[in-house]
C-alpha cells in the first residue's frame, strides 16, 4: 500500500536515508526540485533508483510550466514561454494561442516522458487582479476565466498526449494575493460574488486528473484558514461548487502560509478533504533536515484508500498513455509560433 503523499529528494542522488525511507513508507509519488535535477542522465539514473527503493514505478512529478517556473533549466533543456506569451498571442488570435498551449506543453511533455517524468505541476489557472503580489503574475494565461481555461485545457491536453497528467494550481484561486504564501498566510478581503469568477476558471476544468490547493484565506468564506486546511473550501467551494473530482493534492506542506507542525498540518490538510500531502523542503539545504521533514510528513499520511485511491489511479492511467508525436515537426511549429525562442536554442 503506498501512503497518501509525494516527496521530494535532497540532491541529484539518493541518499542512504532516501533509500530507506521510500523503501519503508512508500509514497504515492515523489517530486523533482531543481536541487535534483543537473542532467538528463543523471535523471533518469535518479528515477531508477527510486524505482528500485520503493519496488514500483512510483509516479515521478516537477514544476515545468515554462517561464520562471522551470526546474529544468538550459542549457541542458530547453526555454518554454511563460503563461503571459501564450496570452499574448491568444489575445489576437485565439485558434493560434491555444495551438500553441497545446504544443509548448506537449513538447515539455516529451522532455519529461524521455526521463520517465509523467506528472507535471501544471498549468497555472489562476487569475490575477492589478495590484496583487507577482507570486504569479506572467505565469498566468490571463484574467479572464473563458481565456484561462481555454488555454489551460489545451495545454492539459498537451501533456496528457504526452503521456503526462497535468496538476491544476492553485485551487480554488491564488490571483488575489497581495503577499507570497511561500512566506506567510496571504488573506483574501474579496467577497463570495467577486470571487466566483475565480471559481469558474477552475469550474471550466473540473475534470482535470489533479488539481494543488492554494495556502490561501478567504475572509468570505472561511477568514483566517488556509484553504488547504478547510473544510468549507474544499467541500463547499472545491468539490461542491466548483465540481473537482479529480485527486486533490495539497500545496507544499513546508511553505510558511501554514502554521505548527508538519503533523499538525498534515492532520488537517487530510481532515479537510485533501487526498494527497505534497512536501518539497524548499526551504531547506542539509540532507539530514530534509530528510527529517519528510520522515515526519511520511509518517503522517495515512495508506491510500477509498476514493483517493480511485483518483491516484485514473491519475496514474492517464499518465501512461502518450500518444505519437513528430518532435521536429512539432519544434519547427513552436519556432514558428515563438521566434524568439529559436533565438535562445
Amino acid at each position: 500500500m503506498n501512503k497518501a503523499c509525494i516527496l521530494s529528494v535532497s540532491g541529484a542522488q539518493l541518499t542512504s536515508g532516501e533509500k530507506t525511507l521510500f523503501a519503508t513508507q512508500n509514497p504515492w509519488g515523489v517530486i523533482l526540485m531543481g536541487r535534483s535535477c543537473v542532467s538528463k542522465t543523471q535523471i533518469r539514473q535518479l528515477v531508477s533508483d527510486i524505482w528500485d527503493a520503493t519496488g514500483r514505478e512510483t509516479l515521478i512529478f516537477i514544476d515545468q510550466e515554462g517561464g520562471r517556473v522551470a526546474r529544468l533549466k538550459a542549457p541542458e533543456w530547453p526555454l518554454f514561454p511563460r503563461g503571459e506569451d501564450y496570452a499574448l498571442l491568444y489575445k489576437t488570435d485565439p485558434e493560434r494561442g491555444r495551438e500553441a498551449a497545446w504544443l509548448g506543453h506537449r513538447l515539455i511533455a516529451a522532455e519529461l516522458a524521455s526521463m520517465s517524468i509523467h506528472a507535471d505541476c501544471a498549468p497555472v489557472v489562476d487569475l490575477p487582479v492589478p495590484g496583487a503580489h507577482d507570486v504569479i503574475g506572467d505565469r498566468a494565461f490571463g484574467t479572464e476565466p473563458e481565456q484561462v481555461a481555454d488555454l489551460a485545457r489545451a495545454a492539459l491536453k498537451g501533456l496528457a498526449d504526452g503521456g503526462v497528467a497535468g496538476v491544476v494550481k492553485h485551487i480554488p484561486g491564488h490571483g488575489r494575493s497581495m503577499s507570497d504564501s511561500h512566506l506567510e498566510l496571504p488573506r483574501v478581503t474579496a467577497s463570495e460574488q467577486e470571487l466566483a469568477k475565480d471559481f469558474d476558471a477552475f469550474a471550466r476544468l473540473a475534470d482535470a486528473p489533479m488539481a494543488m490547493t492554494a495556502h490561501i484565506a478567504y475572509d468570505a468564506i472561511d477568514p483566517g484558514v488556509a484553504a488547504t486546511l478547510s473544510q468549507k473550501l474544499i467541500q463547499g467551494i472545491i468539490r461542491e461548487r466548483i465540481g473537482f473530482d479529480g485527486l486533490l493534492m495539497s500545496d507544499d506542506l513546508g511553505m510558511r502560509a501554514l502554521g505548527g507542525s508538519l503533523t499538525t498540518r498534515a492532520d488537517g490538510a487530510i481532515a479537510a478533504g485533501c487526498d494527497m500531502l505534497l512536501h518539497c523542503s524548499g526551504f531547506l539545504k542539509d540532507d539530514e533536515a530534509i530528510l527529517a521533514e519528510m520522515t515526519e510528513v511520511a509518517e503522517a499520511s495515512p495508506l491510500l484508500a477509498g476514493k483517493a485511491l480511485q483518483r491516484a489511479d485514473r491519475a496514474e492511467a492517464m499518465a501512461a498513455n502518450e500518444q505519437p508525436f513528430d518532435g521536429q515537426a512539432g519544434w519547427a511549429r513552436f519556432h514558428e509560433l515563438f521566434p524568439e525562442f529559436k533565438a535562445m536554442a
